[in-house]
């Protein structure tokens, strides 16, 4: 399949879930033009907030790839990633991003992640949620056995 057919089957994703009471959201990954796994999102019919369609692709990609690491992959979204999904993308190395709908098409039918955006600029001690450091001594322990660990996995 060509990019443009990748797309729009992300399209026909998010048009379809919306007929089946999910949010306008469709995701596919592909590799070679071969669509590797597809998502929606599902965070309604979940009761999962971070269950959106490029979160959900890329979990069934890691699975039938049998990997964390999704390079040589791209993934084609109806519309631009929001903030957790876009931290998604890169933590899962995929190669190129698609999208059709921007954020500011997001925002007018009420999916307005500026606020996040503008919430991750700040200092955590300026930021809307409440939050502090609570025992870094003791939480550096599993940093400090990662870091001597000769066996692990890195990603």
């Amino acid at each position: 399949m060509d990019k443009k057919e990748l797309m729009r089957e992300a399209i026909r994703l998010s048009e379809e879930n919306v007929r089946n009471g999910g949010g306008p959201f469709g995701a596919v990954i592909a590799r070679d033009g071969q669509i590797v796994a597809v998502g929606v999102n599902r965070v309604t019919s979940e009761g999962d907030p971070t269950s959106h369609a490029e979160v959900n692709a890329i979990r069934a990609a890691s699975k039938a790839l049998g990997t964390f690491d999704l390079s040589g992959c791209e993934i084609y979204s109806s519309c631009e990633p929001c903030p957790m999904c876009l931290g998604a993308i890169y933590w899962a190395h995929l190669d190129k991003l698609y999208y059709g709908n921007d954020k500011k098409d997001a925002a007018k039918i009420g999916f307005d992640d500026a606020f996040i955006y503008k919430e991750l600029a700040l200092k955590p001690e300026d930021r809307a949620l409440e939050s502090s450091r609570l025992l870094p001594d003791e939480a550096a322990n599993a940093f400090c056995e990662w870091s001597e660990k000769e066996d692990k996995v890195a990603y």
